[in-house]
């Protein structure tokens, strides 16, 4: 297993609110962290940050080895660190209303297990299809599930950032839980919306197919957003579990 990661300001931000991280825990299991902060000044930095940090230094600590047990673990820490945002949020004024998505994927014998929360993403290559393992919580999202537009008006609706699940909300967030197995030759592919934002499926799993290294690929995807408008931080983070296009 090869894992990298990569985070890019962007052309029009000036600062990078992303934060992405890895960690093992006491039997070696490697947990990826990607989060994507929200709130003016510097306040979706810290929220992402303290998102990964604290939830990561907490896995370093368990000896979970097992991807169900991974996933009532990732609620219970989700709704620790929720509460500390928001408790943050509410003490200083200049932090107020900050949040955060977040995305967890463990790695362990032959499953991955995961948690999803607001609208960054994780997919799975497999067989050349790109696969998306998460569902956008996301006003644009409901409204395509609803039916009142389509995918193509979602892509360049005005309300499009608008988030339904965040972690810094008042009270209890839902977290979105799954475990999924993996083979060799499978791509792990968890990012930003300052990716998916810019750059379409179809491009990412053509750029996926055609490089041989993660920093290439990884380079190329945040290329790739940088030269569509680069409008938001780009986060990539790649996991590879071998086979013949990434050796």
């Amino acid at each position: 297993m090869e894992v990298y990661f990569q985070s890019d300001q962007g052309k029009k931000r000036n600062s990078n609110q992303d934060y992405v991280a890895t960690f093992c825990n006491q039997q070696q299991y490697t947990l990826a962290l990607l989060a994507d902060g929200m709130g003016g000044h510097q306040a979706g930095d810290i929220a992402s940050r303290q998102a990964v940090e604290e939830i990561g230094q907490n896995w370093q600590k368990t000896t979970i080895t097992e991807s169900q047990k991974a996933t009532q673990w990732f609620i219970q820490q989700i709704q620790k660190v929720n509460q500390l945002i928001f408790e943050k949020g509410q003490a200083d004024l200049k932090l107020s209303g900050m949040g955060t998505t977040f995305e967890a994927v463990a790695v362990f014998e032959d499953q991955i297990a995961l948690a999803h929360v607001g609208d960054s993403r994780i997919y799975i290559v497999r067989d050349n299809q790109l696969l998306p393992l998460t569902e956008d919580h996301s006003l644009v999202n409901e409204l395509v599930k609803s039916g009142e537009i389509t995918k193509e008006m979602a892509a360049v609706h005005p309300r499009k950032n608008i988030i339904t699940r965040s972690i810094g909300m008042p009270g209890t967030v839902e977290v979105d839980v799954a475990t999924y197995p993996y083979r060799l030759g499978d791509l792990i592919l968890i990012c930003s919306d300052g990716l998916t934002n810019m750059v379409s499926e179809e491009d990412i799993l053509a750029l996926i197919q055609t490089k041989e290294s993660l920093p290439a690929l990884g380079q190329a995807l945040i290329d790739t957003a940088n030269q569509q408008g680069g409008l938001d931080n780009i986060t990539v983070l790649l996991i590879d579990f071998g086979g013949k296009n990434h050796d």
